[in-house]
């Protein structure tokens, strides 16, 4: 079991304790439905449990990783110095953009990429997109991870809603251990977010199957008890 506890909130319970090891976690929602949040604190509760992860960021330079997560409180400067947490820009900050169709065989090339416990890919849609057209890179891409997870490595994927095609998608979700949907959810002038836990095979204890929270600054994620409109 890779453990994610932390004292100020209680994912790690409503989540039944954890994620197993060799998992594949699939967080998929709408733009700014709470999946990077979702991940960032996912991370900072495996590191401070003694494990070690990678994150492939398709949006985030390392800087504006580091701002983000200590604005969360996720304090990760002395993970990141112990080279127990890796960070990976996709985009170079100046210089042009790299064609995105050569990033999914660059990924499979990187083995250096895949040593921790827990490897993150937020997102995943935004990353292969182009190269996922076709079943058969997606197969291969499956097992790829599939090897990965056999070494009990967790795979964490978060995809933006409506990007890779259902077809396409379909045998992501159907392999995942854990599948979760985010969603934005207002009621009245009062914006929260929803993660809905619609797959979670093997879990090691009971699961909620409604997790309402919301992000702050200074505090990262708070779960909360709410009606969903």
């Amino acid at each position: 079991m890779y453990h994610i506890k932390i004292e100020r909130d209680e994912l790690h319970s409503k989540l039944g304790g954890g994620i197993p090891e060799g998992s594949l976690v699939i967080i998929e929602g709408e733009d700014g439905s709470g999946k990077s949040a979702l991940t960032q604190r996912l991370a900072y509760g495996f590191l401070l449990n003694g494990h070690t992860v990678t994150i492939i960021s398709t949006e985030l330079t390392v800087r504006d990783f580091i701002n983000q997560m200590y604005s969360l409180n996720y304090p990760i400067a002395s993970f990141l110095l112990r080279n127990r947490l890796v960070f990976v820009p996709v985009y170079p900050i100046i210089g042009t953009l790299r064609d995105r169709k050569d990033f999914l065989g660059r990924l499979m090339a990187s083995p250096q990429l895949f040593r921790t416990d827990i490897i993150i890919i937020d997102t995943l849609s935004s990353l292969v997109k182009a190269s996922l057209k076709v079943e058969t890179r997606a197969i291969q891409l499956l097992s790829f991870f599939k090897k990965l997870m056999a070494m009990d490595r967790t795979i964490i994927l978060t995809i933006e809603k409506g990007i890779i095609p259902e077809n396409i998608l379909a045998p992501f979700k159907s392999a995942s251990n854990l599948y979760m949907e985010t969603r934005i959810n207002q009621i009245g002038g009062i914006v929260n977010r929803i993660a809905f836990v619609r797959r979670y095979t093997n879990a090691p204890s009971r699961v909620e199957n409604t997790i309402a929270f919301r992000v702050e600054s200074g505090t990262g994620i708070i779960l909360e008890i709410m009606a969903i409109s």
